[in-house]
């Protein structure tokens, strides 16, 4: 069974345009503890949601994770983990975080509660709203 995860990214940096446009990638650059331990449990299958940070402060992707958890090739640190994912869908409409905080669908969820994490999970619940409010089918 699929686990659905958001993971955040500024889009100046890397955007789900770039992930798009390359069509999979190593998604790297994660140092917090909590979100390395949410970034080890990802698995082959799993939805992920990428969430843009910066202005525009919106959902606006859809992934795939492709791989297991792996060491980080380009870092020493043994304790630095990556997985590949893969691009999906750009969702029709961004999910603006505003809107996000306003339904009660996602009081427990980590982007309203911990802003500052890079990857977390969400409840099959919550993603599939989050894909329906940008419009995907």
């Amino acid at each position: 069974m699929a686990n659905y995860w958001i993971v955040k990214t500024e889009p100046s940096t890397y955007s789900y345009d770039d992930l798009a446009g390359q069509k999979t990638a190593v998604w790297d650059g994660v140092k917090n503890n909590l979100a390395l331990k949410h970034l080890r449990q990802m698995k082959p299958g799993d939805w992920v949601l990428v969430y843009h940070t910066g202005d525009e402060k919106a959902v606006v992707g859809v992934a795939e994770v492709t791989s297991e958890a792996y060491p980080d090739p380009k870092q020493k640190d043994p304790k630095l983990a990556v997985v590949d994912l893969r691009a999906v869908e750009r969702l029709p409409r961004p999910v603006p975080l505003a809107e996000i905080k306003k339904d009660r669908t996602f009081a427990d969820l980590g982007l309203v509660r911990m802003g500052r994490l890079s990857v977390m999970p969400a409840s099959a619940e919550q993603y599939n709203r989050l894909r329906k409010m940008g419009g995907a089918k």
